[in-house]
């Protein structure tokens, strides 16, 4: 019993230490969860961190096209090992604000670019991601399709 409680502890300490303190700018670690479209669950030195993805918003789950952001986000990188590109800065929900690419590709982009996020210009100036964003409207690809989408952050309010 004795060992267990200081295993249990050593356990916690060591992933609370990681919590606590820095990621490295670029590391890679193995896509574990996918909560949403634009939040997943990474495996970093036997850890989990969550990741949020910078620059975009993708709708949420009982949204439109939420489910849709889910599964493709879950196709590009579930399972896989990515490169994570982190900000060093953190949300208010404790998430790391990163980019992530799988095999080269940049799936915040590809989430834009399917028409399955929102630039998220409140907190991103890139004009890449307002550009993507531009080209899937014009294409009316993804949630596009809809006559009058509602942003996340208009449908969180409701």
């Amino acid at each position: 019993m004795k060992i267990a409680a200081i295993l249990f502890f050593t356990i916690l300490a060591h992933n609370w230490s990681l919590c606590q303190t820095q990621i490295p700018k670029i590391f890679q670690a193995k896509v574990v969860g996918i909560k949403d479209g634009d939040t997943f669950k990474v495996l970093y030195k036997n850890s989990e961190i969550t990741i949020r993805l910078n620059h975009i918003d993708c709708p949420e789950k009982n949204q439109p096209y939420g489910k849709n952001a889910k599964w493709k986000a879950s196709d590009l990188c579930f399972g896989k090992m990515v490169k994570i590109v982190s900000n060093g800065k953190k949300d208010r929900y404790k998430r790391w604000i990163a980019e992530v690419y799988c095999n080269n590709i940049n799936i915040n982009k590809e989430l834009i670019k399917n028409g399955l996020a929102w630039h998220f210009k409140k907190y991103s100036s890139d004009n890449d991601y307002a550009k993507l964003e531009i080209q899937a409207r014009k294409l009316k690809v993804g949630l596009w399709q809809q006559s009058n989408p509602i942003a996340p952050w208009n449908w969180r309010k409701k």
